[in-house]
């Protein structure tokens, strides 16, 4: 699919809202996180869902969910690139277990072997190019599919606005691609993070303890340093984002 298509299927989000999205916005600046997924149900019903990378701050949201009335109605799409840390394997079947969690596991359609045969270990060629299209295959691809073959119209996640500077220009609701984005914790700083955690009893990811603050790919990912921190240690810093929140990276997403 060439990006200039991308437009007209972005329109298409325009008219999922029955209000304005700067009203739906205004409304959902007064209420909680959970408050604001019950709303995404409510607006959406079985359209709506949660994503999640089971990384280091992913049990926030999971929990949130989880003491909502429509938690067990509400599907948690996992996209396992199949290169991630045994730790977040691990970490990934506690939480499921402990919250139970409607999860759903999608995978690309290409194999990890079959990709490196064909295109190499595209993490390691210093290349932001590259690494666009190790993210396209192995995470944007496979959560489009799932979107689309779930009929999502809103979909959940746990970012923060200060993740990223992209992240900094988002709101609590966005349109990403064809479907509206939902981010019940934007405007949540570590601290707040920290002290839900511990107030809720919830598991630290593993790696937690090693000094990661973030966690992707065993690959991509290492412990916070003097150089970096956060998202800068993602593929050596030269990038943040995997492309799931960009609207335009999306450049050989099928129709």
């Amino acid at each position: 699919m060439e990006s200039k298509n991308i437009p007209n299927k972005n329109m298409k989000s325009n008219s999922l809202l029955k209000i304005p999205i700067e009203e739906a916005r205004q409304h959902l600046k007064k209420m909680s996180p959970e408050q604001r997924m019950e709303w995404g149900y409510e607006q959406f019903g079985e359209n709506f869902t949660l994503t999640t990378s089971f990384g280091i701050q992913s049990c926030v949201l999971l929990n949130m969910l989880s003491q909502i009335k429509a938690a067990k109605k509400i599907k948690v799409i996992w996209v396992d690139t199949g290169y991630l840390p045994t730790e977040t394997y691990q970490y990934a079947e506690l939480l499921t277990e402990k919250l139970h969690l409607n999860l759903k596991i999608v995978q690309s359609e290409m194999s990890p072997a079959r990709m490196e045969a064909l295109e190499g270990q595209l993490w390691k060629n210093n290349s932001v190019k590259d690494i666009e299209k190790y993210h396209l295959i192995r995470k944007v691809t496979p959560l489009e599919k799932a979107l689309e073959d779930l009929r999502v119209k809103c979909w959940a996640s746990g970012v923060r606005g200060g993740q990223t500077k992209h992240r900094g220009t988002m709101t609590l609701l966005d349109h990403i691609r064809n479907r509206l984005s939902l981010r019940p914790i934007l405007e949540w700083s570590p601290k707040d993070i920290f002290y839900y955690m511990e107030k809720n009893n919830l598991p630290h990811h593993p790696l937690f303890d090693q000094g990661y603050s973030t966690v992707g790919d065993w690959h991509s990912s290492a412990p916070d340093g003097p150089q970096s921190m956060g998202r800068d240690t993602r593929f050596g810093g030269l990038k943040q984002e995997c492309g799931i929140h960009i609207s335009n990276e999306t450049e050989g997403i099928p129709n």
